[in-house]
């Protein structure tokens, strides 16, 4: 039966855009920063809002702990205790005080990596994991291969500089996103302070984060910090705010504080949800026990967009009536997210309520009422 098609262009369109200032940013008003790499993802869509040598190869220090922590996490028996190695621990830098003999849990460690930035918390949980130090690296170019992190080598899980040691900002705000995916990494790297149980023996101790924005940006949810003498001050962060994430990366940089807080308040002035969805709408029922079944778009979640707002229309496709019984949940039809005329994305129409269907032939609708429900259909909605 052919489809109908119903759209919408939305009225108000130009009061959501004025609602967002920025979106006519002037050339002036574009971030500088004091880095030499540096990037402003917006999460969702994955796309770069602004970028300063994004793909530009440099040092990352312990921003590399995103990639060790994110496979650390994705191994089964987070939980069951071990004893560390304890050559894996002897390692300089920075720590969580792992000693020999000490019993964690790949959770501990991958904590310890993401708020005290335990260079032996990295070392261990590798050789837990693939039973040498090398074998881990190896996971871990395997999966910035497949993450498509082309401009990127690892050398150590720590992030200590190596001779092939290498990433950059673009490849590092492709890492977060997928970090971010995570819920167990997501709930630690956005954490102020965690409460841990390790050492020998056992016992309970408070890591602090070393990233200072969750305290002093407002929706900061992470990630990571870095430094070493020749990867200088590196910074991932992630904020949320009305509905949208942005992820901030700055490799090289000796103001990352500052740069990430201005950046962050810019990206949030020109980024917008996708406005006008498809309101509630009824469809004509046949043969139930009711004329008309309420339905409305359902996921995924809307796309942030910058300047193209304003070129956004939605259509919808549906049958021309529905034949009864139609469930709670129910598919029905779909709605489209076009974007100067082409499709940017698409959420499944679902029905509100349940319909039932007549319980005896005499109560079934006749020829002319059908008729007469398709017809009023195609006009009606509410």
């Amino acid at each position: 039966m052919k489809k109908r098609l119903f759209s919408w262009i939305a009225a108000i369109f130009w009061m959501i855009l004025m609602a967002l200032p920025g979106q006519k940013a002037a050339a002036a008003d574009q971030p500088s920063v004091s880095a030499k790499g540096a990037v402003l993802m917006e999460a969702s869509t994955g796309r770069i809002l602004w970028e300063q040598n994004g793909e530009e190869r440099l040092a990352m220090a312990s921003t590399t702990k995103i990639m060790t922590a994110l496979l650390t996490l994705e191994q089964p028996g987070l939980d069951d205790p071990f004893v560390v190695n304890s050559q894996a621990i002897m390692v300089e830098g920075t720590s969580m005080g792992l000693t020999e003999g000490a019993e964690v849990t790949l959770r501990t460690l991958a904590a310890g990596m993401l708020l005290a930035s335990g260079n032996d918390a990295a070392n261990a949980a590798a050789v837990r994991i693939a039973g040498t130090q090398a074998d881990f690296v190896m996971m871990m170019n395997r999966r910035a291969a497949q993450l498509g992190m082309t401009d990127t080598c690892f050398e150590t899980p720590s992030g200590l500089d190596g001779q092939n040691h290498y990433s950059a900002a673009r490849d590092m705000a492709v890492l977060a996103r997928a970090a971010l995916e995570n819920e167990d990494f997501r709930e630690i790297c956005s954490s102020e302070s965690m409460k841990l149980t390790y050492g020998n023996p056992p016992t309970d101790r408070w890591l602090s984060n070393h990233n200072r924005l969750l305290k002093e940006y407002t929706g900061c949810i992470g990630l990571k910090t870095g430094f070493t003498k020749k990867a200088g001050r590196c910074l991932v962060t992630a904020a949320e705010r009305d509905g949208i994430t942005l992820i901030c990366v700055t490799l090289s940089d000796p103001d990352d504080w500052q740069d990430h807080t201005e950046l962050l308040d810019w990206g949030f002035t020109q980024v917008g949800l996708v406005p006008g969805r498809p309101e509630q709408i009824s469809l004509p029922v046949t043969g139930g026990t009711a004329q008309t079944v309420a339905v409305s778009c359902s996921g995924p979640e809307p796309c942030a967009l910058t300047d193209e707002l304003s070129r956004i229309t939605w259509e919808v496709e549906a049958e021309p009536f529905l034949y009864a019984p139609v469930q709670l949940g129910q598919q029905v039809g779909i709605a489209r997210c076009l974007l100067d005329g082409e499709e940017y994305f698409t959420a499944p129409l679902v029905a509100q309520q349940s319909v039932e269907a007549k319980s005896s032939p005499e109560e079934m609708p006749g020829l002319w009422e059908r008729l007469w429900q398709w017809i009023t259909g195609l006009f009606k909605k509410d």
